[in-house]
């Protein structure tokens, strides 16, 4: 081949623009959320949710889009990856708009849920375009403008967030999701071309199914029982059931002719590893940033607008490194790129073991940095080897399958680590607390906010209990990062032991190809 032959779409570059506005509307919204938790919490200006239900406001979201990504590739490659774009982006706007004029945290999470339907149609079409419109020698610089994608929206959010909350209601900050939406429908009707799989698989709705409900079901039990204790039965039932779900969901899928989760993809290292480093990852840091929220706001005291650029550290990281990781992969290997990622990832979670009530705030930017660089890194030669490991037909598979572990990861990891989070608080502050009122003594043990909203009616009591509720909160913080700095150091030996250096192969011929035939 020539060195000026390209086989990609002569509007790439323009469409790829296109994927990421759409991109960030879903993007947007979750780090937007992350400042208004704290708001959603407050009983006068928010809906008075317990940590629980901020939990399920974050969950609900994340397990539809999780569990339906698989159906939705499918759907996407059969019916027309455009249309689907379309659809998904529609749904997402009109569910922004149920969300803002949520009167209860039931109507918020039940609205969440239809948004992560939206979310589930928009995600995985946008890296099936990608790998349909570009030339595989250029996929890895357009994955890593995806990726640094991710990062803008992530710097954007929270102060977008922030600035909103201190101007207007809490139900604005869904609301402006509904000008990105119409802007994304309009750009893709005018420059996004139409493509399909030629040879769609059927839908595994059984599969689909069994993974809703498998994943529901494990993540109610693990939070409610961090809510309310995990000495009851229907705690451990619904944990327990959910695994025992999940179980089934796996055989089934291995005995599929048509699966919605193809498991013999994980025999090839290339696919498997950088998928099980994505998942350790974002249950790490998606853990960190529902306490790190809480921490800013409440023990520091700052606004919601001032942790929103608090955490641009983070996003500027992301948004500075991740365009150039592709780079640096075809420099020194995907293994050595992922394993520095990893360790900074690990460092800066860890750092927050060590943050207390009146740490110089420089400290907290420093790790917010670190932890950026380290996910910038990471991902996206995760996602190229991931997306490179399939023939290009076939995209909708690997982006369904990366996205679900990292949804399904970072799910659980807000579900476990906030679990974890709410147990430790609860067993410190309850010996601080016990002389108090039971109204007050049951909404200061609950969570943090419910002791800051306690301590508003107190009187001159309030100062004691503000200052154990914080105390409190650290000692829990301090156990969780480092629960979360742990999980991420795993990656590294995943890498290390299974995930391949720099891999070369036939012009033209995806590695896994060649993989997955060997496993057939």
């Amino acid at each position: 081949m020539e060195p000026h032959e390209n086989t990609g779409h002569p509007r790439r570059w323009a469409i790829l623009g296109v994927l990421v506005v759409s991109l960030l509307v879903v993007v947007l919204d979750n780090t937007i959320l992350n400042v208004a938790l704290r708001t959603l919490a407050d009983p006068v200006h928010g809906l008075g949710a317990s940590q629980g239900e901020l939990e399920w406001a974050i969950n609900s979201y994340t397990l539809v889009f999780a569990g339906l990504l698989f159906t939705c590739g499918v759907l996407g490659d059969r019916a027309g990856r455009r249309r689907f774009l379309m659809i998904g982006l529609v749904l997402f706007g009109l569910a922004s708009l149920l969300s803002a004029y949520a009167q209860t945290p039931g109507q918020l999470i039940a609205a969440r849920a239809l948004m992560g339907v939206g979310g589930a149609a928009i995600m995985p079409v946008t890296l099936s375009i990608i790998s349909n419109v570009f030339d595989p020698r250029e996929r890895g610089r357009a994955i890593g403008v995806w990726a640094g994608a991710v990062g803008l929206a992530v710097a954007i959010g929270p102060i977008l967030g922030g600035a909103l909350l201190e101007r207007y209601w809490w139900g604005s900050v869904f609301l402006i999701n509904v000008p990105v939406v119409v802007l994304g429908v309009v750009l893709v009707a005018l420059l996004v071309p139409e493509s399909r799989d030629p040879q769609p698989g059927r839908v595994d709705l059984l599969g689909v199914l069994l993974s809703v409900v498998g994943l529901v079901a494990l993540t109610y039990g693990i939070i409610d029982g961090g809510e309310h204790g995990f000495g009851r039965p229907l705690v451990w039932l619904s944990i327990v059931g959910g695994l025992a779900v999940l179980a089934v969901f796996i055989a089934h899928e291995r005995r599929s002719d048509h699966p919605s989760l193809d498991v013999r993809l994980f025999r090839v290292p290339r696919f498997a590893a950088p998928v099980v480093i994505v998942g350790l990852v974002f249950f790490a840091a998606m853990g960190l940033f529902f306490f790190s929220s809480f921490y800013l706001q409440l023990v520091r005291g700052y606004s919601p607008l001032e942790t929103g650029l608090l955490l641009l550290p983070f996003a500027g990281a992301q948004l500075v490194f991740a365009p150039s990781s592709a780079a640096m992969v075809r420099r020194y290997g995907g293994r050595a790129v992922a394993v520095v990622g990893l360790a900074l990832t690990a460092v800066a979670l860890g750092g927050f073991a060590f943050v207390g009530e009146t740490t110089p705030i420089w400290v907290v930017l420093v790790f917010f940095f670190l932890q950026g660089t380290g996910m910038a890194n990471i991902m996206p030669p995760a996602t190229e080897s991931i997306m490179s490991a399939l023939p290009r037909e076939k995209a909708g598979v690997g982006s369904a399958v990366s996205n679900t572990v990292r949804q399904v990861a970072g799910a659980l990891g807000v579900a476990m680590l906030g679990s974890l989070l709410s147990a430790l608080y609860r067993a410190d502050i309850a010996g601080a607390v016990h002389a108090l009122p039971p109204a007050a003594r049951d909404a200061a043990t609950e969570s943090v906010s419910g002791a800051y909203a306690a301590a508003a009616q107190l009187g001159p009591a309030a100062p004691a209990v503000i200052a154990a509720a914080n105390a409190s909160y650290v000692s829990a913080m301090h156990w969780v990062a480092g629960l979360a700095s742990v999980v991420a150091a795993l990656g590294i030996l995943v890498v290390l032991r299974w995930m391949p250096g720099r891999v070369t192969g036939p012009a033209g011929a995806p590695v896994g190809e060649r993989e997955l035939a060997a496993t057939a």
